[in-house]
């Protein structure tokens, strides 16, 4: 399979603080993948590095080919990218901000105008188009925004926590979405605190302080550790067991 995303012993360090502990793993294109770990795990700073938001401290990385330390608008260009923190204009409607992000993106018009039209049919959201974006309920956010960032068709995406407070049923919706996106042969990288959605992915990583302290496919974790979860996994793992 083609890898699309490589990392070398990529570190962050804050002054004396080691946020991203020389990690390296490969991630192949269409693959969901699984960034797994506990809240100040590290997860966020190597999405930010991989993303080109942050420098790396030392060792290295590329996505779709671009080195991000030396290549991170090339890199900014290529990839969707969705925050932890809601990622679009409250204040604007929802038209609104899938023309405007239509536009960041370089977009045609034409363009525009008919993906606005498809998304607003696929998320059921029409009757919403002409609202502020701040009324939608948690979950329909989070779904607008995730597929305002498949607008420009991306063939990388990195999902930073995108489920954290919503309910499960939304949970689950997304994940639906998550799962459309990978059979069209899009990579989706997906950071997460909740252990119940490695089940989900087709390969994770579990960071704990900053390292990778395992990476296998969720069946595989499980007989290795001899746990019936996920969770009980990363128990395992935190008490270094």
């Amino acid at each position: 399979m083609k890898t699309v995303i490589t990392t070398d012993l990529l570190t962050k360090t804050f002054g004396k603080f080691t946020a991203v502990n020389a990690i390296s793993f490969e991630v192949h294109e269409g693959e969901i993948f699984g960034f797994l770990g506990a809240n100040g795990a590290g997860k966020t700073t190597a999405l930010k590095m991989l993303t080109g938001l942050l420098s790396p401290s030392s060792g290295k990385a590329s996505v779709a080919g671009f080195d991000i330390g030396k290549q991170p608008e090339q890199v900014k260009r290529r990839i969707g990218y969705m925050s932890q923190k809601f990622s679009l204009y409250e204040d604007l409607t929802v038209r609104e901000n899938i023309r405007l992000f239509g536009g960041i993106y370089g977009l045609k018009m034409s363009d525009i105008r008919s993906k606005t039209e498809a998304l607003l049919e696929k998320l059921q959201l029409g009757e919403e188009a002409d609202k502020l974006v701040g009324s939608l309920p948690l979950g329909w956010k989070q779904k607008l925004a995730f597929s305002v960032a498949l607008l420009h068709e991306p063939r990388i995406v990195f999902l930073d926590e995108p489920t954290s407070g919503v309910d499960p049923i939304t949970r689950r919706q997304f994940w639906e979405l998550i799962y459309e996106a990978a059979a069209a042969g899009v990579t989706l990288m997906v950071t997460t605190h909740y252990m119940d959605e490695a089940e989900y992915c087709d390969r994770v990583s579990i960071m704990v302080d900053g390292k990778i302290e395992a990476l296998d496919t969720p069946r595989a974790m499980k007989a290795a550790f001899k746990a019936d979860d996920m969770d009980e996994v990363f128990r395992k793992l935190a008490r270094g067991q």
